[in-house]
């Protein structure tokens, strides 16, 4: 057997056995996420395993995430998303709509705007762009993303990179008011005791969701379905749900496989040709959304450190943690402010994306 080291490491890495392909998948994926969670990065469970999936892809693993496991990796996520939405955000969302409304749509329109130049300018095939464009809701654009006929792999190279700029631009711009390094992010109980009605919600919702999303021929039918249903349950019946971050965490790095492992070297390369240009749109976004801010703090007399963290494109856990280390920040408004745009987005976003779609094919 040639084992020469001019051997190419495609041919290497088809060699292993599936099971071997799967331990050096899962050892890689723990060693990036913990490396990402060190350096404080946002998604670091998701970024992570998604980069060792792709780095195990273009060298020639043959492995692939089972697709029950991939639908039900989604309807967490659904039950996620769908369990972070308050009641609280209505009542603040009621009393300042107007500047809510024109916030949350000028912060759309500029993404919109984004994703289709690069669109026009062939940077990145048909609407791949406008889904990666998207102001928030990162997993939830790459999961529905693929169902519209989008790259998913190059969405998710689009969001996950927006999520991680727009994380520390946050952070750094929160620096100039409030000293924020004495905030401890509280440590991950991976194993909390288990709440048999709630989880049983929980998979109850993520059942039931799944199956209507595939009985009503939702685009991302796991995802869709279980959201949908999944929010009329804990918003109109009051239902807890539980998310245990082991489930979570599972869910994450089944999500990360199913991206990764489709990249190949000729995507690879396509995403480090557009770079320069996807970072270009990002810090334009982040801008603009900085104007957004300053207008609206000039404006309305709004402090400018919470007009920018609710203004901010995404990032939302992040910009919560950011918010609770200012005494002066107003965090129901920020809150609010970004609740509202995550919701707009993922209720209008393929709606957009398929506008903007038809208009470049005209």
């Amino acid at each position: 057997m040639d084992s020469s080291p001019d051997q190419p490491t495609v041919e290497r890495m088809t060699r292993l056995r599936p099971h071997q392909q799967w331990l050096a998948l899962v050892v890689f994926s723990l060693l990036f996420a913990g490396a990402l969670e060190l350096a404080a990065l946002p998604a670091a469970l998701l970024i992570g395993p998604m980069l060792a999936a792709i780095l195990a892809g273009t060298n020639g693993a043959s492995v692939r995430a089972p697709r029950v496991l991939f639908g039900s990796a989604q309807a967490v996520v659904g039950c996620l998303v769908a369990n972070s939405i308050s009641a609280d955000i209505f009542p603040v969302f009621y009393a300042e709509w107007p500047l809510f409304l024109v916030a949350v749509i000028a912060t759309v329109a500029a993404s919109s705007l984004l994703g289709w130049l690069i669109s026009r300018w062939r940077i990145l095939p048909g609407t791949t762009a406008v889904w990666g464009s998207s102001p928030g809701a990162a997993t939830a654009m790459v999961l529905m993303a693929g169902a519209f006929g989008a790259d998913q792999r190059l969405v998710a190279f689009m969001q996950y990179l927006r999520v991680i700029f727009v994380s520390m631009t946050a952070a750094l711009v929160a620096k100039m008011w409030v000293d924020t390094s004495g905030v401890e992010v509280p440590p991950i109980v991976w194993f909390p005791p288990i709440d048999p009605l709630a989880f049983g919600a929980t998979i109850g919702i993520a059942i039931v969701g799944g199956l209507l999303g595939r009985l009503l021929r939702l685009p991302s039918p796991f995802f869709l379905g279980t959201f949908v249903f999944g929010a009329v349950v804990h918003l109109g019946f009051g239902v807890p749900m539980q998310l245990p971050p082991w489930l979570l965490a599972l869910s994450y790095a089944m999500v990360g496989w199913s991206i990764g492992l489709n990249f190949t070297r000729p995507i690879l390369r396509h995403a480090a040709r557009a770079l320069p240009q996807i970072i270009a749109s990002i810090v334009a976004l982040i801008a603009f959304c900085g104007g957004l801010a300053f207008v609206i703090s000039r404006l309305l007399g709004i402090d400018p450190l919470t007009a920018y963290l609710a203004t901010s494109p995404g990032g939302m856990d992040s910009v919560a943690i950011i918010a609770a280390a200012a005494q002066n920040v107003d965090i129901s408004f920020v809150m609010a402010l970004q609740s509202a745009r995550f919701l707009v987005v993922l209720l209008i976003g393929p709606s957009v994306a398929k506008l903007v779609a038809r208009n470049f094919r005209d």
